[in-house]
């Protein structure tokens, strides 16, 4: 993810900055967690312990986001853990009868995020992206692009996803492993 001409200011092959990464100020931060081994691993029994011990604040300071970004990205996290669980599930049945039931789920943080709507959806759908659930893939992708963000922004938000995805399995393999020495 990063490297030489990688960085947010960094020059496309064209001599334009990135419009992806320049549209509205935009930057898609990701916490300093995905790259250090072991700090976010919920299966990690020292990860926990580290995030017990205020290791919280040492990642907001990292990510670069203010108090209310850092809540409310931890807040779609855990809203779209439990939405996409909801959701894909509801799909995957062949009874569509569970489709016509009330849900029944708090998600007032979608409402009010307590930051840029178009940031918060951002992060839902990276989430989304993770836990694969399409149905919430689209609702997801639509606010931003409604907003007039590009379809490369929305791209830049399921890349960092899967980097994200592909060094917690990379973490976790490595914990795993480690218990066989």
């Amino acid at each position: 993810m990063t490297g030489p001409g990688s960085g947010p200011g960094a020059e496309a092959p064209d001599g334009q900055r990135p419009q992806r990464l320049a549209q509205r100020g935009r930057q898609l931060p990701v916490l300093d967690a995905a790259r250090r081994p072991g700090a976010h691993r919920e299966g990690d029994p020292a990860a926990r312990g580290r995030l017990r011990e205020g290791a919280g604040e040492e990642l907001l300071a990292a990510s670069g986001l203010t108090p209310e970004a850092y809540r409310a990205a931890k807040s779609a996290a855990a809203v779209m853990a439990m939405n996409n669980v909801f959701r894909r599930t509801r799909h995957l049945l062949s009874d569509h009868e569970y489709g016509t039931l009330r849900a029944g789920l708090r998600m007032n943080v979608i409402a009010n995020p307590g930051v840029d709507k178009v940031d918060f959806e951002l992060w839902s759908f990276a989430v989304s992206a993770i836990n694969g659930c399409g149905m919430c893939l689209d609702s997801h992708e639509q606010v931003p692009r409604r907003a007039g963000v590009d379809r490369e922004v929305v791209q830049e938000a399921f890349k960092i996803a899967s980097v994200v995805q592909a060094v917690g399995s990379a973490l976790e393999a490595e914990a795993v492993l480690a218990g066989f020495e």
